[in-house]
């Protein structure tokens, strides 16, 4: 594969700010990990506040990563969403003419579910009960919408950005990739889907565009793999959201709904046998999804163990604890880091 990746979040906001420990120096120390280590070769960076992904993303570019530069405003309505992504064109786009050759546009991802207008609903989970249970998705419906919104966002970026475009894409989003200059989807691999996985794929190479996963990955439990989406659930968000509260937050800690075993090793297995899969297909690259979840950290209590429902490469430590192997991080690789790092350097 051309692009070795990994998904790196500074910022994305749902329920919260996906990155509460955000420090501009430990965003250098893992990116260059990302880079040295991990061994990418690229890096999907994310968040909603466009000053910080600005500042991670040269970072990123100054350590000879390519950078997939994705803003996420998540639950807006289109105009807001609209606005929004040709701001974040126009401030990566300053960077692109410092860095030529190594910066994509990511002009939004997933928008069928994570933005109002397309799907009926004002809630991201009530937007997604109904693609799930309903005929909307089933039929088609969002198609339409989905692509004349597309266009829009098409002509708006490409006013104020001048380097190569994508989107990322919901396997069931039927997008008109003429638009844009790579194929861009999220595609997990799933025990559902296991059948019709590679088909479903080869038909993204039907447009005659390098063909891009964007978002992959799979849980730290040894659990049947639902995939994207239709794995949340698993952690309790009432003692998430009470864990947050003032003065009694701190004698209640967030837990999980249902205790999986933990295993590292399925995760790392389960993660090269899609990257062979996905080089089998030839595709041009792929990002695995994520580097570093703090919102689900790791507890030797397997009852608060939210790490076991995160895919992230690394297990992070909450409450100041330090890792072993890179003593100046709250967090500590899993095996699944060790496979990844070892596969990228062989291929």
């Amino acid at each position: 594969m051309n692009r070795k990746g990994v998904a790196y979040d500074v910022g994305a906001v749902m329920d919260g700010n996906w990155r509460p420990d955000y420090d501009p120096r430990v965003v250098h120390r893992e990116l260059e990990i990302i880079k040295q280590d991990l061994h990418c070769t690229a890096v999907r960076i994310t968040s909603q506040d466009i000053g910080r992904l600005v500042l991670a993303a040269e970072d990123a570019l100054q350590q000879g990563l390519e950078v997939w530069f994705y803003p996420i405003l998540w639950n807006k309505r289109p105009e807001q969403t609209l606005a929004y992504l040709v701001k974040a064109a126009a401030a990566a786009e300053t960077l692109r003419a410092r860095y030529p050759g190594q910066l994509v546009f990511v002009a939004g991802g997933e928008l069928t579910l994570f933005m109002q207008g397309i799907v009926p609903g004002k809630a991201f989970m009530g937007r997604l009960r109904q693609a799930l249970s309903g005929g909307f998705v089933k039929s088609g419906q969002h198609n339409a919408p989905l692509n004349a919104y597309l266009r829009k966002v098409n002509a708006a970026v490409r006013q104020v950005f001048h380097g190569p475009v994508t989107y990322a894409a919901l396997i069931f989003e039927q997008v008109d990739w003429s638009l844009f200059d790579m194929v861009g989807v999220d595609h997990y691999w799933a025990e559902h889907i296991k059948d019709r996985y590679l088909d479903t794929l080869k038909q993204l190479f039907a447009f005659g565009k390098p063909v891009v996963i964007t978002e992959f990955g799979f849980s730290t439990t040894n659990a049947p793999v639902i995939g994207g989406a239709l794995a949340l659930g698993n952690v309790d968000n009432l003692s998430r959201f009470l864990h947050k509260l003032p003065l009694v937050g701190r004698f209640i800690r967030p837990r999980l709904k249902k205790i999986d075993e933990r295993d590292e090793g399925m995760q790392a297995r389960r993660l090269i046998d899609q990257l062979t899969l996905l080089e089998s297909a030839g595709v041009d690259g792929g990002f695995i999804s994520t580097f570093i979840f703090p919102l689900n950290p790791y507890a030797d209590n397997p009852r608060y163990d939210l790490d076991r429902e995160s895919a992230s490469l690394v297990k992070y430590y909450a409450g100041g604890r330090r890792g072993v192997t890179y003593p100046d991080l709250a967090w500590e690789p899993k095996e699944s880091f060790r496979s990844v790092a070892d596969y990228y350097a062989k291929h």
